[in-house]
């Protein structure tokens, strides 16, 4: 009697594996290499209309650097804040979690809010997108890391009712390690526009 390979064909069987989360992790690393082109083009896009003011303002005249170093000094801070939910969440502490989670979303806000103040007296000054392809390019890069940072917001409160909800799962801990990916990424492009577009146009 020859004997049968134990495999089971049947349909609706459970995987045994555990799933730690590695694929999703795996997943969205890959979303952000695909990110990073994203922002390649329009950092090239940039770096080509920079100079192209058509007798308007330049970076120069336009930005001011206390103002964008505060800026940089809050978002930086946040990635420091969500460093400290990550390591409370490796802990398992509920409480802590939420509490620094809490505290990065504030930061976070606050970007924000000063970037769309900075945008609102650029278009109210009449410099808004459409004035040169300089400002063309530096609202759509500027924005586009905006957006970007905005999702993140969203996607931080959700994770906070989730967290409130569920506690430290495994689940909820790596969808928080995701989240961190993707937060420190936007502070490592925010670091590249401070330079690119605000330090290297006020030289």
């Amino acid at each position: 009697m020859v004997n049968e390979p134990l495999i089971n064909h049947s349909h609706g069987v459970h995987d045994v594996h555990h799933d730690d989360g590695s694929k999703a992790t795996f997943g969205f690393w890959i979303y952000i290499m695909s990110d990073c082109v994203l922002f390649a083009m329009i950092f090239a896009t940039y770096a080509v209309l920079h100079t192209h003011v058509y007798g308007g303002p330049n970076a120069k005249e336009l930005f001011s650097m206390p103002f964008v170093l505060t800026e940089t000094f809050i978002l930086l801070t946040s990635s420091f804040t969500y460093g400290l939910a990550m390591l409370a969440s490796n802990k398992a502490n509920k409480s802590q979690v939420l509490f620094w989670l809490f505290i990065t979303f504030l930061l976070g806000l606050a970007f924000i809010s000063m970037e769309v103040h900075e945008f609102t007296n650029l278009i109210r000054e009449g410099n808004s997108f459409s004035r040169s392809a300089f400002l063309s390019s530096f609202f759509t890069l500027v924005g586009t890391h905006g957006l970007h940072v905005t999702s993140g917001l969203i996607w931080m409160l959700a994770l906070m009712y989730q967290v409130m909800k569920h506690g430290i799962t495994p689940k909820t801990h790596t969808k928080l390690a995701c989240l961190s990916l993707f937060w420190h990424f936007l502070d490592i492009v925010w670091i590249f526009v401070f330079t690119v577009v605000y330090l290297m146009g006020a030289i």
